[in-house]
């Protein structure tokens, strides 16, 4: 029988994917009075953050803020490059791709779905398929989610991209990197990617509450062809504004701007390949302690099998023990740690969703905390009695060391 002692005062540590740890520099920068929204400071920071924010989306193009979470991203890309009646192809691989397809149905698009299943990438022959079926061009747009944060599963996007170039098919590629940018290397012009939507919870280390749409000129000039653009989705008067207020479509995310500029100081200060390469460091990190764990028919078991598919922000987990809820709650209760639900996994009133879990390692995360939050895990299966192989913090430390 497990001590009921509880050790969990202190500091709590949220493994969740998103909303992530928000660094003390930028609650420091939130923490202030409201400033003045009609002049002054405020109108040079936000005009600051533009460059910025292209610099980590790696792309010269266009960017628009909105006042709204992902979902509020995803709908205001749509707004601005589909009229009711157009066709979207939405390769899904996780709850995420399903739900940016209601969104676009939502809006009267016609949505023609590919299931890639919860544990598999995209697999770019079928979509290859659905685009050469495809002779008219009536597909529009190619909704793509590169880190689905509901699976885990990293996809793709500069060969999907080659498959559209390669069929000479016209539609837009849009890319969902509200998981992985600032986490996992993304190349919005390199990879020939036309809209990129994100949201500022996760590997900007924002707290929740923008959203940002990146999009190029053969974009724009798709939302210069419709007829009629949401007066607040719009994002014309954004993107290119002529007085301060159009750059949210009203009152200034005042707090957050500032959260903002101090998060995108400490990416340019680290650099935005170290960001990557730290990032997949550690993330190698948990997969050693995960598949340690998992030997000799030990229970736990990744999501995602090919480490090349695996996400650098967060982890999806399973113990086919059914004992995933347990150890949440056991880890939560008796150490300060909170890990993330296996979300979309199972239905609601499946017992099987107990299996399921996530771990959140994106943004503002260190080699001391990775490892604290393995050790938490570890300690958490032995309280309970789960079955695990040995040695799982320790094969995680040889990675970190580099070794």
């Amino acid at each position: 029988m497990a001590d009921s002692l509880s050790v969990a005062q202190g500091r709590e540590y949220l493994a969740i994917p998103g909303p992530s740890v928000i660094p003390g520099r930028v609650l420091q920068a939130m923490h202030r009075p409201s400033p003045n929204i009609y002049e002054g400071p405020l109108h040079s920071l936000t005009d600051s953050l533009i460059p910025d924010l292209r610099r980590v989306a790696r792309t010269r193009h266009h960017v628009a803020i909105y006042i709204c979470n992902g979902h509020g991203a995803w709908e205001a890309a749509l707004s601005n490059v589909l009229a009711p009646g157009d066709k979207v192809l939405v390769p899904a691989t996780g709850r995420f791709g399903h739900g940016w397809a209601d969104v676009a149905a939502g809006l009267g698009a016609e949505v023609a779905l590919i299931e890639f299943g919860k544990s598999s990438p995209m697999d770019m022959e079928r979509i290859a398929e659905t685009l050469r079926a495809d002779r008219g061009h009536e597909i529009k747009a190619v909704l793509a989610v590169h880190v689905d944060t509901s699976s885990s599963v990293r996809n793709d996007i500069d060969a999907l991209r080659a498959v559209l170039d390669d069929l000479g098919h016209p539609a837009l590629l849009m890319a969902d990197c509200i998981a992985s940018l600032g986490c996992d290397r993304f190349e919005m012009d390199d990879w020939g990617v036309d809209v990129m939507v994100t949201a500022s919870q996760k590997g900007l280390m924002v707290p929740p509450g923008l959203g940002f749409v990146f999009f190029n000129d053969k974009a724009a000039a798709r939302r210069a062809e419709l007829s009629c653009v949401s007066r607040y989705w719009d994002w014309v008067p954004r993107a290119n504004p002529q007085e301060f207020y159009q750059y949210f479509g009203g009152t200034a995310p005042t707090h957050h701007l500032y959260g903002l500029r101090a998060a995108l100081d400490m990416i340019n200060e680290e650099g935005l390949e170290h960001v990557w390469a730290r990032h997949a460091r550690l993330a190698n990190a948990i997969w050693a302690a995960c598949e340690t764990w998992g030997e000799h028919n030990g229970p736990l078991r990744m999501n995602i099998a090919d480490p090349a598919h695996r996400s650098h922000a967060v982890t999806a987990l399973r113990l086919e023990t059914g004992q995933g809820t347990a150890l949440r709650a056991w880890l939560a209760d008796h150490l300060g740690l909170t890990l993330g639900i296996g979300l979309g996994m199972a239905a609601p009133d499946d017992p099987a969703r107990h299996r399921f879990f996530r771990l959140g390692h994106m943004g503002h995360v260190n080699g001391q905390m990775i490892l604290g939050l393995l050790g938490g895990i570890e300690t958490g299966m032995r309280a309970l009695g789960i079955a695990h192989g040995t040695g799982g913090v320790q094969a995680a430390a040889a990675v970190i060391a580099g070794r």
